[in-house]
């Protein structure tokens, strides 16, 4: 599987992960709480093979960590009730750029 396919993955289950630990209610709900573990185990098991495979370290915790502040950020926002703002809108435009600083760092 292409790197960065499997770098999504990751991201999708961490994302998934820490929603679903919000409306666990504290492991209280059983769906949810079964979503927790199983995205967790996804997440950090598939990018622990990202990471095997010989894929850098730094690039892939900062795609990894940047993608999940901005897709559950946004997860919050929309479907959660919580607050967003410009200047929240503006910290996750700066942390994106970081990363892409990152990755065209890498390619000199």
């Amino acid at each position: 599987m292409p790197p960065y396919l499997l770098l999504a993955v990751a991201i999708v289950g961490e994302v998934s992960a820490t929603t679903a630990l919000k409306l666990s209610e504290n492991f209280s709900r059983l769906g949810p709480s079964v979503v927790v573990v199983v995205g967790y185990l996804v997440a950090f098991g598939v990018l622990g093979k990202l990471l095997k495979d010989g894929f850098p370290v730094g690039i892939a915790y900062a795609i990894w960590a940047a993608a999940g502040i901005a897709a559950v950020a946004l997860i919050g926002a929309l479907f959660l009730n919580e607050p967003f703002t410009w200047t929240m809108a503006g910290g996750l435009l700066l942390i994106i750029g970081g990363v892409v600083l990152l990755e065209l760092g890498r390619s000199h």
